[in-house]
């Protein structure tokens, strides 16, 4: 099914606003390689072959190397892939804007979120909202900001940070508590549990949680954004770990990432954040599926 035009009208006017908003805070837009030689080794995420490597599940790497070499503000907008991923909020190539800023911490990027989102708005004079699944959504009102802890105590009635259970957390993540999140202003929840970690800080005042949050709205996750582990040894101890996990679970075999690993050496203090433009184009749009703003996403049936 092809894409309605306004929906793309719309999908323009929201990438170019999406940039504006970039140019004007002195953010150098970057274009990174798609193909990776050694990908960041994950246990949720599975990236794509091919026959150079692999295609990137984000620019994450590259950009962080740029950091290390002393850029400061960089975003990009750009195609990434994942494998097996497709379903009404998901498809296995996507577009997202990632920024990463040098000297700022997950608070600072909570912030960038926050403007970027009214800014988009704005752009579209969106100040009345819009229609999404039914209901009303704004974005110019006072978001909702809650630890996962918070989530959880509400809505699943347990501490994730305290008792962790992996199949558990996601299992009342999804079904119990992203519904609930968003309505009708975008939602930050922080604080993740170490164990979620995954490149990201623990949190000097209590190494239980991480500095990491993800951005809801509308019961749609758009974006995961965090502190950014620059310790090479540590973060080495956490990619040996998903290495034997994923050994353990039967799942391909990925090297170890040694070059991402050396520019951790002289990466200073940053955070970053990875946004779903899609979905955010979804929810602007009023669409109950990211194939409704997508071209030709039917050739990924296939």
């Amino acid at each position: 099914m092809m894409v309605e035009k306004s929906v793309l009208e719309r999908r323009r006017d929201i990438i170019y606003a999406l940039r504006r908003f970039f140019y004007e805070r002195d953010f150098l837009e970057v274009e990174t390689p798609a193909i990776l030689s050694s990908p960041i080794p994950e246990m949720n995420i599975e990236p794509v072959k091919c026959d150079l490597g692999y295609l990137i599940t984000s620019p994450e790497l590259h950009m962080k190397k740029l950091l290390a070499s002393g850029y400061n503000k960089i975003f990009q907008i750009c195609k990434v892939f994942r494998k097996g991923e497709y379903g009404r909020n998901h498809l296995p190539e996507f577009t997202i804007v990632e920024w990463y800023r040098a000297g700022a911490t997950y608070i600072d990027i909570m912030v960038d979120c926050q403007d970027l989102i009214r800014y988009i708005g704005d752009a579209l004079e969106l100040r009345g909202g819009v229609n999404f699944k039914g209901r009303k959504l704004v974005y110019n009102e006072k978001w909702n900001v809650m630890t996962v802890r918070e989530a959880f105590s509400r809505w699943a009635g347990w501490d994730p940070v305290v008792n962790f259970d992996e199949d558990r957390f996601y299992k009342d993540l999804v079904e119990l508590i992203e519904p609930k999140l968003g309505w009708p202003t975008p939602c930050i929840i922080k604080d993740y549990p170490a164990s979620e970690a995954a490149l990201a800080k623990l949190k000097a005042s209590d190494t239980r949680v991480c500095e990491r949050f993800e951005v809801y709205w509308g019961g749609i996750e758009l974006a995961n954004g965090f502190s950014e582990l620059n310790d090479p040894v540590e973060q080495r101890e956490r990619f040996v770990r998903v290495l034997h996990e994923r050994k353990r679970k039967r799942l391909p075999d990925l090297r170890m990432p040694e070059d991402f690993l050396i520019a951790l050496e002289t990466m200073p203090d940053s955070a970053g954040i990875a946004l779903g433009v899609d979905r955010l184009v979804m929810i602007l749009c009023g669409m109950e599926s990211i194939q409704d703003v997508v071209l030709f996403s039917e050739e990924f049936r296939r």
